[in-house]
């Protein structure tokens, strides 16, 4: 009563009451930007529809259908790789447009329609065409969304953001595979279910999109001529001439693209590591989609400590740590196994790792080296070096599941990787770039 009370007085005598600031030197932590939140359940419970058909289709497949491994590389690397132009194309549009979220809203809806395509898919082929579409209509929407992002923060927030994002977005990646359990055990036709489940998912996702996300302009109340840090564009017009010229020409970036392809190419898909986990356990099929949630908790746990300490130390050390923990993984599945349920466990942790401390924090990296107006176009290159690589990735630890048996694939693949790390270790260390490195700014 007594505070009301003062409160209105002062008001009445023109006093304006200041919140003490925090003394000099000092860092307080700000909240998330409010349309991070609301992207973060957009990718939510579009994780949950992606992630129940993701789940179930390796051992439908292979098993099911009889694909061979190295039909099922190709699938799972065209899976992975038909997003790729289509990347370039969303981010392109959204920036020359300047309608991040009219692309990205497309992108999810185009996969959303997917889902009730599978039911008239009766061949492996036919599945594979659905699921290029599926990730075509994820390519428009990914660099979109991620330029949504990282406009909606300071850089020296990026980490964080693009954590809770991928926190969140994880979390559907972990509630997908147990709805899918939940239906392929109680459901007659199983896998039809799944799919009538996950187009009702992906709808509402489309949903929250449209009420809740913002455009970067609306968020922060400044005219489409200003960047983030409210300075104007040097060219007044929406979209630059030569915007891939300009991009190779941004300092840090065509090194940051060499990176991830690099270690996108010796990365192996998370499909052939599942069916690897579950030779080794001798995995009975209706708990085949449960493992995939252990990788999904280790990222929801990792993905916002990871993405703070990246802002914290450096963007490099944590991105290669993620691939250190992703090699001990592909180790661990190669080693003999005394306790197959807790080692499988910790290759799970591992993977999930692996994605919290590289997902995100890559995008993080890359957002603050590119303009505002090439910002969906920049991380949509950087995207796709990344999906080409892994998908050339997939062609070839397909080849040689085939050929020279798993084991022997993936002992290549440590090599692989071991090699590509090292050399990448290397080269940061003698020549430390922009990329990947955190640039504080001096407390004021």
């Amino acid at each position: 009563m007594y505070l009301s009370a003062s409160r209105a007085a002062d008001t009445t005598a023109g006093v304006r009451r200041t919140r003490p600031r925090p003394p000099r030197g000092t860092r307080t932590r700000r909240a998330v930007a409010g349309n991070v939140i609301a992207l973060g359940a957009v990718s939510l419970v579009t994780d949950v529809s992606a992630e129940m058909v993701t789940a179930v289709l390796p051992l439908y497949l292979v098993v099911g259908l009889g694909m061979s491994p190295l039909a099922f590389g190709a699938l799972d690397g065209l899976y992975q790789g038909a997003s790729a132009l289509s990347r370039l194309a969303g981010g392109h549009v959204a920036d020359r447009a300047q309608r991040r979220k009219l692309v990205a809203g497309a992108g999810y809806a185009v996969s959303a329609a997917c889902k009730l395509a599978l039911l008239a898919a009766t061949t492996p082929w036919a599945v594979g065409a659905v699921l290029a579409a599926d990730r075509t209509g994820k390519g428009l929407r990914t660099a979109p969304r991620d330029a949504l992002i990282s406009l909606s923060c300071p850089p020296e927030e990026q980490g964080r953001a693009f954590g809770v994002h991928r926190a969140m977005d994880t979390a559907g990646a972990l509630l997908g595979p147990l709805a899918a359990f939940a239906v392929l055990w109680a459901a007659r036709d199983g896998y039809d279910a799944v799919f009538v489940v996950s187009f009702c998912a992906a709808a509402l996702g489309v949903l929250l999109l449209v009420l809740f996300v913002r455009e970067p302009s609306a968020i922060t109340g400044r005219g489409k001529g200003a960047d983030k840090n409210g300075d104007k564009v040097a060219d007044k017009k929406r979209h630059r001439p030569g915007a891939l010229r300009s991009l190779a020409r941004t300092s840090g970036l065509p090194r940051l693209c060499l990176i991830a392809a690099l270690l996108g190419v010796v990365t192996v898909s998370d499909s052939f590591l599942y069916l690897l986990l579950q030779r080794r356990l001798d995995l009975p099929a209706p708990y085949f989609p449960l493992l995939p949630v252990g990788a999904a908790a280790g990222f929801l746990l990792l993905a916002v400590p990871l993405g703070h300490l990246a802002d914290r130390i450096g963007r490099r050390q944590v991105f290669l740590a993620g691939h250190g923990a992703l090699l001990i993984a592909y180790v661990l599945l190669l080693a003999p196994w005394g306790g197959g349920a807790v080692v499988a466990g910790g290759v799970l942790v591992l993977l999930g790792a692996f994605y919290a401390a590289t997902d995100g924090v890559l995008m993080a990296a890359a957002g603050p080296l590119l303009p505002t107006d090439l910002r969906a176009s920049g991380l949509a290159l950087v995207q796709t070096a990344q999906a080409l690589a892994r998908f050339a990735g997939s062609l070839l630890f397909g080849a040689g599941w085939m050929y020279f048996g798993p084991e022997d694939a993936l002992t290549v693949g440590v090599a692989g990787l071991a090699v590509a790390l090292a050399a990448v270790t290397v080269l940061s260390a003698l020549r430390p770039h922009r990329d990947l490195h955190l640039h504080r700014r001096s407390p004021s």
